[in-house]
């Protein structure tokens, strides 16, 4: 996992919430951090907030998307969730959304979704695949 947000305390919320499920995590402050990373840690999963300095999530999401390298990553926005951000979003190529602030099952839930999304099913098969945006539902 690879969670970007320019926020420390959303960070480290959303790290002990995954790792306490048995997720390895990596944070990023920013896209930019982001793009650096991504390479070395090869996430099965990236999250990444909207409003960030440097490279906004939705700009990260556009970068990740055009390399061919990181075009296959799940990504989900976890951010307030405007209908601009949701549209960006989309058109961005993103695979889910969760709104902040958010319960922390949703957000293990729609990593499983994204992860099961990706690859192999994993351990916990309870969720069907699909796109993660019914995560909400």
């Amino acid at each position: 996992m690879l969670v970007v947000d320019d926020n420390k305390v959303i960070r480290q919320l959303i790290r002990v919430n995954l790792e306490l499920e048995g997720f390895e995590v990596v944070t990023a402050a920013d896209g930019v951090e982001c793009l650096d990373l991504v390479h070395q840690v090869c996430p099965d999963v990236i999250t990444l907030d909207v409003v960030m300095p440097r490279l906004d999530g939705l700009q990260t999401a556009t970068r990740l998307r055009s390399d061919p390298r990181t075009s296959h990553l799940p990504v989900a926005i976890i951010s307030a969730c405007t209908p601009y951000e949701v549209g960006s979003g989309v058109a961005a190529g993103v695979d889910a959304f969760l709104a902040k602030p958010f319960e922390p099952r949703e957000l293990v839930r729609l990593v499983r979704q994204l992860m099961d999304k990706e690859g192999p099913p994993s351990l916990d098969d309870r969720h069907g695949a699909g796109r993660a945006e019914s995560a909400a539902g």
